[in-house]
């Protein structure tokens, strides 16, 4: 759903390329940019990274793994910016717990860790 949400803001120009993690249930996203619309995708481009976690473990275990899969990711793709979307499913938890946004740092990387 997230994906086919960013397509539709993407469609001017810009572009999502996808590698799926087969059976682990997630989906990790890299969002392109082009900066000079004359160039295109031949010219500088922002390249941002989103990786999605399902919550299986505690918080701040999930966190961790999300954290240090998001910086390899940003490390081979070059990318100028992360995002980790954290999406929790159980039933029994209200919303104003389930929804946050925080700024986490690993090896030196910003990371905007969202809560859903």
């Amino acid at each position: 759903m997230l994906q086919a949400f960013l397509q539709r803001i993407v469609n001017g120009g810009s572009r999502i390329d996808r590698e799926y993690g087969l059976g682990r249930m997630r989906t990790d996203l890299l969002v392109k940019w082009p900066l000079d619309p004359a160039q295109g995708f031949l010219g500088p481009v922002q390249k941002v990274v989103i990786e999605l976690k399902l919550l299986h473990k505690s918080l701040a275990a999930t966190i961790a793994q999300g954290l240090e899969q998001t910086h390899a990711y940003v490390q081979r793709t070059g990318a100028a910016d992360a995002h980790l979307l954290l999406f929790d499913r159980r039933p029994e938890i209200p919303w104003e717990q389930k929804i946050f946004r925080r700024e986490e740092e690993h090896e030196g990387l910003a990371i905007t860790v969202w809560g859903m």
